[in-house]
């Protein structure tokens, strides 16, 4: 579990944060995605033919960040290893997907896993 300081708590009720993994060549690759805070642990949803998930097999070092759009100076940014679990009964993109007012179902194909992956780490804020 990663300790949210209360000043910054409503940031992880935000639309969408900032996955940052890192790629064969070291090289970040950056990309917006849809996450969930259920108030123990800050995760999201994704499939394993999505570069970010290979990145975070090989390496599973992220940044996460959270920016609040009223004051772009104000930000969250969770540093650490990401947990990968496969999500074979749909159980946490059913959580995700009711915080988005979306069916999650459809996204699914049958040639790939669906994965929670979690962001235990660093705290810092600003």
């Amino acid at each position: 579990m990663t300790d949210f300081p209360e000043s910054h708590r409503d940031l992880l009720d935000a639309q969408v944060g900032m996955l940052s993994t890192v790629g064969r060549t070291g090289i970040p690759q950056t990309t917006a995605i849809w996450f969930l805070y259920d108030g123990g642990e800050l995760g999201t949803w994704l499939s394993d033919a999505r570069q970010k998930v290979k990145n975070l097999f090989e390496r599973p070092e992220f940044s996460f960040f959270i920016l609040d759009l009223a004051n772009p100076q104000r930000y969250l940014v969770v540093r650490g290893r990401a947990e990968l679990t496969p999500d074979t009964d749909f159980a946490y993109g059913e959580k995700v997907g009711k915080k988005y007012g979306a069916d999650l179902r459809g996204m699914l194909r049958e040639d790939e896993t669906r994965y929670k992956i979690t962001f235990p780490g660093r705290v810092s804020v600003r």
